[in-house]
């Protein structure tokens, strides 16, 4: 995507984390992906995410039908590209806080293993350095590596 597009990269990441923080920010972000209809499957992980974040905002009576929607956008971009780790990072940011009960969490696992092995492959990743550092620094600055994990992934990159 060229830089002049609303959809390129660099500018989603920082619509997603501002997102993740701001309620005003999440609304922004949902309208902004709501319109893409593309096949990209890295910004149709972020059109999921900005569903996933516009559920956090919702009243409890909308907050299903926004994850479920956020869940059916991620299976059509793991579809489109499943060894894209950054799709994986965005879904496994999402189904990491849903509440279990909800049974939308079912790739936790799987893209917790993922995005570890394609982050020890680094520069070879496929990942960019700012993706990297995310991925990472989500991953171990939430808890969801083992410490061994962490140090070896510390050793990475730097």
């Amino acid at each position: 995507m060229p830089e002049s597009s609303p959809f390129h990269l660099p500018t989603l990441r920082r619509h997603y984390e501002q997102a993740a923080a701001d309620k005003n920010a999440g609304e922004k972000f949902y309208k902004l992906m709501a319109d893409y209809n593309d096949k990209d499957a890295v910004i149709l992980a972020y059109k999921g995410a900005a569903e996933a974040i516009r559920a956090r905002d919702a009243s409890m009576f909308n907050k299903l039908a926004y994850v479920q929607a956020a869940s059916r956008t991620f299976e059509q971009a793991v579809a489109l590209d499943p060894t894209s780790a950054e799709v994986r990072f965005l879904r496994f940011s999402v189904e990491s806080n849903l509440p279990s009960f909800l049974g939308l969490s079912q790739h936790v696992d799987e893209d917790r293993q993922l995005l570890v092995q394609t982050l020890l492959k680094h520069p070879k990743s496929g990942l960019d350095a700012e993706a990297f550092q995310t991925v990472r620094n989500f991953l171990v600055n939430r808890g969801h590596v083992s410490d061994a994990e962490a140090q070896q992934l510390a050793r990475v990159g730097n």
